[in-house]
């Protein structure tokens, strides 16, 4: 018998021979991929946690000689110069090292006992995954090695985040603090400009840990960027010290800096301290609005000192007249020559 065309056509009489409906085939194949998205987006959640609790956790110890045992974990300390000379005790900013210093080290070294101290988390000294990264408690630890080290008096040097370190040190042992000196050292606040690109990504959860596992030099090269004026190309020294990090102790000691200025501005806090303080900011800082050097001035008898064609580190952007600057200040403080 032959099938008639109205038969074919009829939705209640399917050709058993044509293909399966569309919407049979489909929802299918539609839930089949709901469920490997679902499948690849848990596996992905699950390893970018991973990922982040296991660079949160991590720490490391100390390395090499000069290492002073101090509470929180070893200290390395770096020492120049004769012994029996004042005391010039050098502090690192954020991510940095006492290796920021070398640039300068052979001209403050003919004078000065030159001490320079790897704060917590950076450097060789121990990067805990705790605590012990507030900046009073950083200042502390300096204290503690200068008194291991027998320094009874010294002229402090701190270099941004260092320059709270020296503040908060000032304020806790006047009688080891015979004066300051700040090289770009943000007074407040409303001061910043900006750490670039990478130093904001670096503080988004999971996205800062993820871009800490992934970092390379050329990564980091761009997060240093800002430590300089326009053009200044850091040294591979600077970068290494910076990789060698922990993500723990960067963003730990950056959001301990911030806490602290933050509470009060810096000019506040030096006033009522009555130290020599010398200010030096680089003309063409992209960290800190170098005019805002000015509202150090508010201190009594402070010296502040800019430098044209110089960025956020001028120890190691123009290391002469840095020198020069620090060895003129130590010379007009009593007992710092």
């Amino acid at each position: 018998m032959t099938t008639s065309p109205a038969f074919d056509d009829h939705p209640d009489h399917p050709d058993p021979q044509a293909p399966d409906r569309e919407p049979q085939v489909r929802r299918p194949r539609r839930r089949n991929r709901r469920i490997v998205a679902s499948t690849i987006l848990l596996v992905v959640a699950g390893a970018l946690s991973a990922n982040t609790a296991m660079v949160n956790s991590q720490d490391a110890d100390a390395t090499g000689d000069s290492t002073l045992p101090l509470d929180g974990g070893n200290i390395h300390v770096s020492q120049d110069g004769p012994r029996d000379a004042p005391a010039l005790v050098l502090i690192h900013g954020l991510g940095a090292s006492t290796r920021w210093w070398d640039p300068v080290v052979p001209m403050l070294a003919r004078s000065h006992r030159l001490i320079r101290i790897d704060l917590l988390g950076h450097g060789r000294s121990a990067k805990p995954a705790g605590g012990g990264y507030a900046i009073p408690q950083q200042a502390h630890r300096v204290g503690q090695a200068l008194d291991r080290l027998d320094v009874e008096h010294a002229v402090l040097v701190g270099h941004s985040t260092g320059g709270y370190v020296a503040t908060a040190l000032a304020g806790q042992r006047g009688d080891l603090v015979t004066a300051l000196a700040l090289i770009d050292t943000g007074p407040r606040m409303d001061a910043f400009i900006s750490d670039g690109p990478v130093g904001k990504l670096i503080d988004v959860p999971v996205v800062g840990q993820l871009l800490w596992r992934l970092r390379t030099d050329g990564i980091i090269r761009r997060g240093l960027s800002t430590a300089f004026a326009p053009g200044f190309k850091a040294p591979q020294q600077l970068v290494a010290d910076t990789r060698a990090m922990t993500y723990h102790a960067l963003t730990a000691t950056s959001r301990a800096s911030d806490d602290y200025l933050a509470e009060r501005p810096l000019p506040d806090r030096l006033t009522p301290l009555g130290k020599p303080l010398l200010v030096i900011f680089g003309e063409e800082d992209q960290r800190w609005r170098s005019s805002s050097a000015a509202s150090y001035r508010a201190v009594a008898g402070a010296r502040v000192e800019l430098i044209p064609g110089v960025g956020h580190s001028p120890m190691l952007e123009d290391p002469p007249r840095t020198a020069a600057l620090l060895l003129t200040f130590t010379a007009s403080v009593p007992g710092g020559r």
